[in-house]
């Protein structure tokens, strides 16, 4: 019987499934996550205090620039509110097709990372700088553009969905971390010029728009590439640990299935159904055809 080459590309509908079921559990568990608004309020100004200490604060001179410039605060809302939504899906598509034997580890490194993102959001609720108050100095420009998009004034939102979101998971920054994760699987994927161009821009662009909105600090952006690099190095081990459990629970179907189909007999060359072998030429004529 002739062997056939691995499978690397798994069902599409398996994965389908897999990903709505993570992301629908993420996105649940962020709902669920939403802490104290003086908590939330507390981290939120421990980090700003902690920038500027440290002179990383870039969100103000951000945040000023794109609330006076609406040619470049507009554009920015729609980045901010779409391209996650649109990027890392078609990345994790292409993959899939084009290159099916590193989809699965780049799929598992997204999906344990965003399930770390889960657990940051549940231990640190983090009001953005958007939220604090207007002392701060900074401008909700999603808010001051609503107009021009489909949002409303909480968040990236659909108008008069506010109130199924959590505007205090701002750490870490997944959009960030996606936008990480998709810049590496260009760079380390793709083969053109363009690809590579895109792998380092989009992880930038998605830096400067989530500072300059006011949707993030600029510690959410590190912290959102320090959960991709701990998502990294728990995809082997969260890999293995997968086998194993389909080894576990689903050895025995397959080999139950084997049973039943081949019976343990071989089919030689001219044979259509196993088990009917010619006689030998010593053979007994006389021996019933059932005690053969």
């Amino acid at each position: 019987m002739p062997q056939t080459a691995p499978r690397h590309r798994p069902r599409w509908w398996t994965e389908l499934l897999l990903i709505a079921v993570v992301y629908a559990a993420y996105s649940g568990g962020r709902l669920l996550a939403r802490g104290d608004v003086s908590t939330a309020v507390g981290h939120g100004l421990a980090i700003l205090r902690a920038e500027k200490a440290l002179l990383l604060n870039a969100e103000h001179p951000l945040n000023r620039l794109f609330t006076d410039v609406p040619a470049l605060g507009i554009p920015a809302d729609f980045v901010y509110a779409s391209l996650h939504y649109l990027v890392t899906p078609a990345v994790l598509v292409w993959l899939f097709r084009r290159r099916p034997v590193h989809y699965r580890a780049a799929r598992t490194w997204l999906m344990v990372s965003t399930l770390l993102g889960l657990v940051g959001f549940t231990l640190m609720p983090t009001c953005p700088p958007r939220l604090l108050d207007a002392g701060h100095g900074f401008v909700d420009t999603m808010a001051q553009y609503s107009s021009y998009g489909w949002w409303g004034t909480e968040a990236s939102a659909p108008r008069g969905l506010g109130g199924m979101t959590n505007q205090y998971a701002a750490m870490p920054s997944l959009h960030v971390g996606w936008a990480l994760w998709c810049g590496v699987m260009l760079w380390r994927h793709g083969r053109t010029p363009l690809l590579r161009a895109l792998a380092v821009a989009y992880p930038l662009l998605t830096t400067v728009v989530v500072m300059g909105t006011a949707n993030h600090y600029f510690l959410d952006a590190v912290a959102g590439a320090a959960v991709m690099g701990a998502g990294a190095l728990l995809t082997g081990p969260a890999t293995r640990l997968a086998d194993l459990v389909r080894g576990r629970f689903g050895f025995a179907v397959t080999a139950s299935a084997s049973t039943v189909v081949g019976g343990g007999c071989e089919t030689s060359a001219g044979e259509r159904i196993p088990g009917q072998r010619t006689p030998s030429a010593g053979a007994d004529d006389s021996t019933p055809a059932a005690a053969r």
